[in-house]
């Protein structure tokens, strides 16, 4: 028995043919109204975020525009553009994304600067493709970046890994469109110990990485972050479970295929020549209590390597010094980029 029988005024009413509209509940005309409205909210977010052709997709209308940009080899990159002004771009570090850079966004962009940060392929929200983890790549895919949307006078910013993808895309493609490199606890010049690097970290540190990632990253994303990259490990320490939660949450949007290969990319790649190329002015600042690329053997022999650089020590500082000591870092940034 149809259970709406008794209750007669709960049931839909048949709607007929077009002139009959007599025969439409207020009800259904109601919901009919409330499904359209639905729908066309919902496809709005879809067409916001689509690539524009203009390389600064609604910039000029004042809002904040999160774009992508295909790279020769079919690789979506995708990409945040905010403000306007000189440049600065910034390049994350493994295996994190451009949201690694929310405080410096923010406080340059309060500055007068324009901010962009873009996601490392098969990073964040960009494409998760089985190739393409090495220096080269990561070069030319912000080369890609910065041609799209005709950056000049630009100052490159580049943590951890990034500092490697701005080390080696300067070599590679040239400073017409640079005016300053800034590398913060950066891999350069090499990490991993050689004959030529008896300061490095054995290879079978980075074996080791590999295999956690393999096994278990999301457990290894949690570890990480909890112990030395922000140096919640050492005594005193006063960990922040809002900030190990972003870097787990960043990591795992990722694609294993990228972060197994890319620790090859940050460990393994020699950066002595490509430093030896750069003209423009370069700060190098590095923690002396980082854990995950060692003072001794990163930052004093980058800045050697580097003509005029300036070297910028900090105490006691970790790997994750941008986050840990944002305000520190920001006001020597700023100050670098005004000098």
């Amino acid at each position: 028995m149809d259970k709406t029988e008794n209750k007669p005024h709960m049931r839909q009413q048949p709607i007929h043919g077009a002139g009959n509209g007599s025969n439409i509940s207020r009800r259904d005309m109601l919901i009919g109204s409330a499904a359209a409205l639905i729908a066309t909210t919902v496809s709005l977010p879809a067409k916001a975020q689509s690539t524009t052709s203009s390389p600064r997709g609604s910039h000029h209308s004042g809002e904040m525009s999160m774009n992508t940009v295909t790279t020769k080899d079919g690789v979506t990159i995708y990409y945040k553009d905010w403000g306007s002004g000189q440049p600065i771009v910034f390049s994350h570090g493994w295996p994190l994304s451009a949201d690694d850079w929310d405080t410096q966004m923010m406080f340059f962009l309060s500055h007068g600067y324009r901010v962009i940060a873009h996601d490392r392929r098969g990073h964040g929200r960009s494409s998760q493709v089985a190739d393409g983890h090495d220096m080269d790549h990561y070069a030319d895919d912000l080369a890609t970046l910065t041609a799209h949307l005709n950056l000049k006078d630009a100052i490159h910013v580049g943590h951890s890994t990034g500092g490697g993808e701005v080390t080696r895309y300067i070599a590679r493609h040239g400073e017409s469109r640079v005016a300053k490199a800034v590398l913060i606890s950066s891999v350069p010049p090499i990490m991993v110990k050689t004959p030529d690097n008896p300061g490095g970290l054995p290879k079978s540190v980075f074996d080791g990485f590999q295999a956690q990632v393999a096994a278990n990253r999301a457990q290894f994303y949690i570890d990480l972050p909890a112990g030395p990259f922000y140096g919640y490990n050492r005594a005193g320490a006063k960990a922040s479970q809002g900030v190990i939660d972003n870097w787990w949450r960043q990591g795992m949007m990722g694609g294993i295929k990228a972060h197994y290969d890319g620790i090859v990319a940050f460990s393994q790649t020699d950066f002595v020549p490509d430093l030896k190329k750069f003209t423009v002015p370069t700060l190098v600042m590095h923690g002396d209590d980082d854990q995950i690329v060692p003072y001794a053997d990163a930052g004093p022999l980058s800045a050697k390597l580097v003509k005029g650089a300036i070297l910028k020590t900090y105490k006691g500082f970790p790997h994750g010094m941008p986050t840990t000591n944002a305000d520190t870092i920001n006001a020597d940034l700023l100050a670098f980029i005004k000098s």
